[in-house]
């Protein structure tokens, strides 16, 4: 994928910058210092032997961030990296102990100059030794020690006594530690971005599943619609068709858009109210309020008309007069929909409604936190309350 290779990538500039830096370290103290002192000369084997320590180092830091840290991070061996790493770092101590290498000179010594006790010299060197008449003393009895007289043997100390083998070995943990903990950045800002995709797609395919719901359930009621006024009202029926090849092609066009035109949902609206004009009698009062300007704004397709058809379904009654009241306003970037119905005594008992859990699930997916939903359900009146961002 491409955005595993761009975290590939900025992980290994965050090495190369980090290496890079050091590496132009020595050669920038090295001009400092040669600026501030005159009598110091800048030296291309100074910088080189720095170099070469500098280099033991990321030799095995990219040991580590290759072979070793892949273990633990994205295989979870933990006892085969602890080994590893442990038998390393050991290694590392020994070689570090053993191994002294004389730091370069600036040129060739004098010979006098190598071969000069290391005390320093005195005045007391340069004055005469004795006198002839100054009485010999015990001091003065004792053997001398002349420039050419062999030393005694200078044994090395023991492994991990010297403070730069101890600063080293810390040094390259903290260094392997540095390196797991921006392994580990990376590797939890994948699993956060994976993660992130999947519950995407998973959102996706539930909005789909659910749009595929109310598409059905909404047509299977409208053609029940026209099966009641084809033998009522056979002209009625023949617009109520009319009607409904135009909210047809809505859902056609138009459903299977994340959002469409808020004026396009309300002319939808409208259609679907003049086919349910179409089918009552005048003993059912239908009140619309639409606002007068619709703002340049989209809403996800058919969120609202899963309450409407629920207030035909539940408030009609074919024996008393009934009134459903919809209203919508759109206002601080937020849409206000209102619906109240009235109950009947028997409900419509039409099947196949998805009900008002699913709609409650597609609110979620779609807007999480961010809506209002109110429903109250009295005696005699049914009203639900809906604002959603726009």
């Amino acid at each position: 994928m491409n955005w595993l290779k761009q975290q590939s990538r900025q992980e290994n500039l965050i090495y190369l910058v980090m290496w890079g830096m050091l590496f132009a370290a020595p050669i920038l103290s090295m001009y400092v210092r040669t600026l501030n002192n005159s009598t110091f000369a800048f030296s291309w084997d100074d910088v080189f032997f720095i170099w070469q320590k500098f280099a033991i180092f990321l030799v095995l830091f990219l040991v580590h961030n290759f072979l070793l840290a892949p273990l633990l991070i994205y295989r979870h061996k933990r006892l085969l990296y602890f080994s590893l790493t442990a038998a390393i770092i050991a290694v590392f101590a020994i070689y570090q102990c053993t191994t002294k290498p004389a730091p370069p000179h600036r040129g060739p010594r004098p010979e006098m100059e190598l071969m000069r006790p290391h005390a320093p010299r005195t005045a007391h060197h340069d004055a005469p030794r004795t006198t002839p008449h100054a009485p010999r003393t015990a001091h003065h009895d004792a053997p001398r020690t002349t420039p050419h007289a062999p030393r005694t043997a200078h044994h090395a100390p023991p492994l991990f006594v010297g403070e730069h083998d101890i600063v080293a070995v810390v040094i390259l943990i903290l260094m392997f530690g540095m390196n797991m903990g921006i392994k580990g950045f990376f590797r939890s800002r994948e699993d956060h971005q994976r993660l992130a995709r999947l519950e995407k797609e998973n959102l996706e395919q539930q909005l789909e599943y659910l749009k595929y719901q109310i598409n059905p359930h909404f047509f299977m009621n409208t053609l029940n619609n026209i099966h009641a006024l084809v033998d009522i009202d056979p002209e009625k029926a023949k617009d109520t068709i009319v009607e409904l090849s135009k909210m047809m092609r809505f859902i056609l066009y138009e459903g299977d858009k994340h959002g469409v035109p808020l004026s396009r949902e309300f002319d939808f609206i409208r259609n679907y109210l003049t086919l349910m004009r179409l089918r009552y009698t005048d003993k059912v009062a239908i009140n619309v309020e639409l606002p007068a300007e619709v703002p340049d704004k989209t809403i996800p397709p058919l969120m609202l008309i899963s309450f409407i058809e629920n207030a035909f379904k539940h408030g009609i009654s074919y024996q008393h007069n009934s009134f459903i009241d919809i209203k919508i306003a759109v206002s601080h970037e937020q849409l206000h929909f209102t619906c109240r119905n009235s109950k009947a005594e028997r409900p419509n008992q039409e099947k196949g409604g998805v009900g008002l859990k699913n709609v409650r699930k597609r609110l979620n997916l779609l807007f999480d936190n961010h809506y209002t939903l109110d429903i109250h359900d009295a005696a005699d009146v049914y009203s639900v309350a809906l604002a959603i961002p726009i």
